[in-house]
């Protein structure tokens, strides 16, 4: 059977690669799986249809037969697990990259993902301008520690695998704060993940949907 992914009929980043599909895409892209797409609304997001595959209401989902997952740092580890390209072979390589992916989520998304909730959220409040320096210079902090980690190396531990996909994903939700710019390293390891022909496929794919005639 076809693996059938949910999506966003309209992402709210307007298909700028930043829904959490599109890292479901990058990594069957990598190892060249065919997939099918089901878009929901935001309205079909909350009905019982959808809960029956995602409990919390949100994109994406993975159903592959009898299968059925959510939370797409679990989908991406499956999907790695299940076909060669995402993980290398060696037990201490895999478990690290592994252990990047869990990083990329765990660690580096957290504060920024509370930056984008204080610049498009919390604007208006009157603490903002008081509270904003001091989420920024949290995410500083992360960037700091993993240039300092990355050095000149192309990824994160040898070759590319799930943990630089989950990384390069989470640091594209930066670019628009300008706060990327500001580690030169990590904005050249950044394009190396946008220039790897698959994520070039998936990113075309979720775009696609957004210029879609009706969607605009």
């Amino acid at each position: 059977m076809t693996i059938t992914i949910t999506a966003f009929e309209r992402s709210p980043d307007g298909g700028k690669g930043l829904a959490r599909d599109s890292r479901v895409r990058w990594a069957l892209e990598e190892v060249e799986l065919p997939y099918e797409v089901r878009l929901v609304s935001f309205a079909a997001m909350k009905e019982a249809a959808h809960l029956a595959r995602h409990p919390f209401g949100q994109i994406p989902t993975y159903e592959d037969g009898d299968l059925t997952l959510f939370e797409s740092g679990s989908i991406v580890l499956h999907i790695a697990e299940q076909h060669s390209g995402l993980l290398p072979a060696e037990p201490g390589a895999r478990a690290r990259a592994i252990t990047w992916m869990f990083a990329a989520l765990s660690t580096v998304e957290p504060p920024i993902l509370e930056l984008a909730t204080a610049r498009l959220l919390e604007g208006d409040r009157p603490w903002s301008q008081e509270r904003l320096p001091l989420v920024e210079e949290r995410v500083r902090g992360r960037l700091r520690q993993l240039a300092a980690r990355l050095g000149d190396d192309a990824w994160l531990d040898g070759g590319f695998s799930a943990g630089d996909l989950m990384m390069v994903s989470v640091l594209l939700r930066l670019r628009a704060s300008g706060l990327l710019a500001e580690f030169p390293s990590l904005a050249a390891y950044v394009a190396r993940g946008e220039a790897r022909p698959a994520y070039q496929r998936a990113f075309a794919a979720q775009a696609a949907i957004n210029n879609a005639p009706g969607l605009r």
